[in-house]
């Protein structure tokens, strides 16, 4: 928490850091509602069923206040020192929303070589599909301005790890500006991604999308 607090510091004096916490069995919920005690900017959401990390991104998200709205992962598997460059990217450079990139040639990471396989698989499934610019839509370090973001969040039907590529994927079909740049990245071994679960739930979320925007005629911000 020191570490994020003192990035977030060196930013901006006006801050607020929400912990989104859904039916965890491993303490993680005593220690959140200690952290909200201990700080008056941490605020500690929890809920005691399973809500899936979509729902409990857009649950967080429509909680929040500010309007540069970002979010990163418990582990900080992204290195702090671009959490800068994720904001400023909205605040000065008329960015809509930014990520951290884990494939991007300039990118610094150390994971398991399956995990980092079925990564890029997924992301060049994803590019080709969706035609998208990005390489990595999965990264948990991404930022958004918060009348861009409210306006595709209604929109975005999956619950869980699909989440970040539906709203991205939705982002440049309609227009809004995506930055995305390199990140020193390190596998932090928190994760709790079932790969061949996960991998099969995903791959229908893409047929599914894709059926929506290029087949159904879905309209732009529905």
């Amino acid at each position: 928490m020191e570490t994020t607090l003192k990035a977030l510091a060196e930013i901006s004096p006006s801050f607020e850091i929400i912990i989104a916490e859904d039916g965890s069995k491993d303490g993680t919920d005593n220690i959140a509602k200690e952290l909200a005690q201990k700080y008056s900017c941490v605020k500690h959401l929890h809920s005691d069923e399973r809500l899936g990390r979509g729902t409990a991104l857009n649950r967080a998200f429509k909680y929040a206040s500010g309007e540069f709205l970002c979010y990163i992962d418990v582990d900080l598997a992204t290195d702090m020192k671009h959490l800068k460059e994720l904001i400023d990217s909205l605040r000065f450079e008329g960015f809509d929303f930014s990520t951290g990139s884990r494939l991007m040639s300039q990118s610094d990471v150390n994971r398991p070589i399956k995990r980092d396989v079925a990564s890029r698989g997924f992301n060049f499934i994803v590019r080709t599909l969706f035609r998208s610019k990005l390489y990595d839509h999965q990264c948990g370090f991404k930022a958004f301005y918060r009348k861009p973001l409210f306006e595709l969040l209604d929109s975005i039907e999956d619950k869980h790890w699909f989440w970040d590529t539906e709203l991205l994927i939705r982002a440049q079909y309609n227009g809004y500006k995506v930055k995305e740049f390199p990140v020193c990245w390190r596998h932090g071994g928190l994760t709790t991604v079932n790969l061949k679960k996960d991998v099969i739930g995903m791959g229908s979320q893409i047929i599914r999308l894709w059926r929506q925007l290029y087949v159904s005629g879905f309209s732009k911000k529905e």
